[in-house]
């Protein structure tokens, strides 16, 4: 993945976390969120109608509808309320970093992928990560807490909606499949708006907040995340969770002046460990595939003359029809 990509990607997604707290600090969450998906919908929807990209329907329509739920909806809602609480943006960050870890469990569950020795140590890692991120949170409550649980859920709803989507929406466009999971998630924080107290704390702050989180955050990061993943692959995206909450963190310090505890500067090590170890497993998986695939094309057709008739007969195979 070129140094140029891999940074847009990476700076604009962890200015997401800075920034939204910067939002629920001006404005109850819900409320930033129902402007995030609606605004998000519109400018995204508008992108894909004069890109004239085909929109799903059907079946594939309500595929998409559950990723935006789970991607979108239960992600969002749960890390801003968290937010709201008091947690720091890089202890959001290091939590929902280790998406990548958890999307290959879930992977190895209902994908059926091969899950293996140095994934397992990855999902050891990434779990010491988050207890270490969080020490001084369960120290301080003596347990575990409802912010603690939120996250938890948030990084839940995106790891599943990822597994989701690549088992059935791999084939819809980026920007129709943006346009609709903000739409979706639109209904469910409107209606938790409707039935929380609504607060405006800071105007001039919360307007300026909610223009960066859908413009930098709704639109620009997550079509940059979509589309470094169609051009360069996930293996390679997901190693930049291996910097994103560091990122997180520096900006959160330079905007916030949130300082980062030595239990989260641990789970800032220990996450990245864990995400390199299981990029750099997916990758070595995915290039024996393209290594086999290539393989099987020269035994195929040897001199690359498309004639099939030069094919190499492997041994194992019976010289006629059984």
């Amino acid at each position: 993945m070129p140094l140029r990509a891999a940074s847009a990607v990476t700076f604009t997604y962890a200015l997401g976390y800075p920034i939204g707290n910067l939002a629920v600090a001006s404005m109850t969450p819900m409320a930033v969120l129902v402007f995030r998906f609606g605004l998000a919908a519109m400018i995204l929807g508008t992108w894909a109608k004069l890109a004239g990209v085909r929109w799903p329907t059907g079946r594939k329509l309500g595929h998409v509808a559950v990723t935006g739920l789970l991607m979108q909806a239960v992600q969002f809602c749960c890390l801003y309320l968290a937010l709201e609480r008091g947690a720091p943006a890089v202890l959001g960050a290091v939590v929902i970093a280790m998406n990548p870890v958890v999307t290959a469990i879930l992977g190895a569950l209902f994908l059926r992928e091969r899950l293996g020795a140095w994934r397992i140590l990855a999902l050891v890692l990434g779990v010491a990560a988050v207890l270490s991120a969080c020490a001084s949170r369960l120290i301080k409550t003596g347990g575990v807490d409802p912010v603690l649980i939120l996250l938890l859920v948030a990084l839940l709803g995106l790891a599943a909606g990822g597994v989701y989507q690549q088992r059935f929406c791999a084939d819809v466009d980026f920007r129709a499949t943006s346009a609709v999971q903000n739409a979706v998630a639109l209904v469910p924080a409107a209606v938790l708006t409707a039935l929380t107290p609504f607060a405006v704390h800071h105007t001039a702050n919360a307007v300026l907040a909610i223009a960066a989180v859908v413009l930098l955050n709704a639109t620009l990061a997550v079509s940059l995340y979509v589309r470094a993943i169609n051009i360069y692959g996930a293996a390679a995206v997901s190693m930049l969770f291996c910097v994103i909450p560091a990122v997180a963190g520096l900006l959160s310090w330079m905007m916030l002046g949130q300082r980062v505890d030595i239990g989260i500067a641990v789970g800032l090590v220990l996450g990245a460990a864990a995400c390199w170890l299981n990029a750099s497993v997916g990758r070595s998986v995915a290039t024996r595939g393209i290594d086999r695939v290539s393989g099987q094309q020269r035994q195929d057709d040897p001199g690359r003359d498309g004639r099939r008739q030069n094919r190499v007969q492997a041994v194992h195979e019976p010289a006629v029809p059984r």
